[in-house]
């Protein structure tokens, strides 16, 4: 590296080079290089896009839907995701100021995130949680206090939310995830409601990140936008609901005069997704809504199997609510530390799994399961486990 570029290193904003890339990734790319290894790491589903939103796509560029639409997003596009979410979970955004079409949830939680948090500001994020929040609060030279929600079954009680906001009352804004990627699980309308109460008592912004609500197994996606319209910004989109991970579809929904402010880092950071998703999301929105039933269904019987089959084995895991993730905690009698189990259960079982560590505090001490992955595929990786655990063991 020539003097001139380290010179120009050393002027980059301290906060970017101080932030670390997400350690799921990189870990990822270490054990995908492991020979014969069964991948249940990453949240990817292993559907399709159904058909009849594909070939939306392949016409839109046949009709050459080429060039810019409205930063927001197309007004047709707006306007479907508006009546999507509508019909899915009786949210009621008006598409015209409510509402805007962006990169998936990553850009969503990039432009939210960006738009609210100064240096200083303080973000409560209750933990094991999706990691990529953690950094683009910190390149905002945001403060992150952690709630590590490990004793409660994975879920941020009352308790503790009143607790952490009496010792930090000045805190910007609190980010939820439900049904939760790395855990599964997910709030009723009933604990949301007494979340709600306190948060309430607050100017806080409450940023709730909702991919994943029609991935749920046993009981109703309720959005807690119903309880605190005038705090929250929903994140949702396509991505997991109509395995359109790379189609990079996400919607930012919540009251006109916070998403206008949010919608200004959106347009500076990418003017306005991709038109050819657009068109893909807008037939997803209109024609698609049930679209995501089978991979639900699929799922769930993958879950069951999953969780079964590691309870058999003597493996301390939750029984997932949703999404297509389990967490599970790693016997006493086995290494404790996640990242070194996980790298020996990669290289010596040929199964790869996610270190809890990964994901935040609570998260030590156990591994997640992603179960996007074929029944072939699990049950082969359980009969891997269950011989590693015995040879471990001998």
């Amino acid at each position: 590296m020539s003097d001139k570029v380290n010179a120009l290193l050393e002027r980059i904003k301290p906060s970017v080079k101080n932030t670390q890339m997400a350690q799921v990734f990189k870990y990822n790319e270490e054990i995908s290089k492991i020979p014969g290894v069964i991948k249940l790491t990453l949240g990817e589903p292993d559907f399709n896009t159904p058909e009849h939103v594909k070939e939306a796509g392949v016409q839109a560029i046949r009709d050459n839907k080429s060039h810019y639409t409205a930063t927001a997003g197309d007004p047709k596009v707006r306007q479907a995701a508006a009546q999507y979410l509508k019909q899915k979970y009786d949210q009621d955004y008006d598409p015209e100021n409510e509402l805007v079409i962006t990169a998936g949830v990553t850009g969503g939680m990039y432009a939210t995130l960006t738009s609210i948090v100064s240096e200083g500001d303080e973000v409560l994020i209750p933990t094991p949680i999706f990691p990529l929040y953690f950094p683009i609060v910190k390149t905002n030279q945001g403060k992150i206090v952690y709630m590590n929600t490990a004793e409660n079954n994975f879920l941020l009680s009352p308790e503790q939310l009143e607790s952490t906001l009496q010792a930090h009352p000045r805190a910007k804004a609190i980010i939820l995830n439900f049904p939760s990627n790395p855990t599964g699980m997910t709030y009723t309308k009933e604990q949301l409601t007494a979340l709600a109460d306190i948060l309430r008592k607050y100017d806080i912004f409450v940023i709730s990140d909702e991919i994943y609500s029609d991935l749920i197994f046993d009981q109703k996606h309720y959005s807690i936008s119903h309880l605190l319209p005038d705090q929250t910004i929903v994140l949702n989109g396509l991505s997991k609901s109509h395995a359109m991970t790379g189609w990079r579809v996400g919607i930012i929904a919540g009251p006109a005069p916070l998403v206008e402010q949010i919608e200004k880092i959106h347009e500076l950071s990418v003017t306005s997704i991709t038109t050819v998703a657009q068109y893909a999301a807008l037939e997803a929105f209109q024609n698609g809504l049930n679209d995501s039933e089978p991979m639900r269904v699929e799922y769930k019987k993958r879950r069951d199997y999953l969780h079964d089959a590691l309870v058999k084995l003597g493996i301390e895991c939750s029984k997932p609510q949703g999404t297509f993730y389990l967490m599970a905690k790693i016997p006493g009698d086995l290494e404790q530390d996640d990242f070194k189990f996980s790298m020996q259960l990669a290289k010596e079982a040929k199964v790869a799994v996610i270190p809890g560590s990964s994901f935040g505090p609570g998260g030590e001490g156990y591994v997640r399961f992603s179960y996007a992955a074929s029944m072939d595929d699990l049950t082969n990786a359980i009969a891997r486990i269950e011989k590693f655990l015995k040879a471990k063991r001998a």
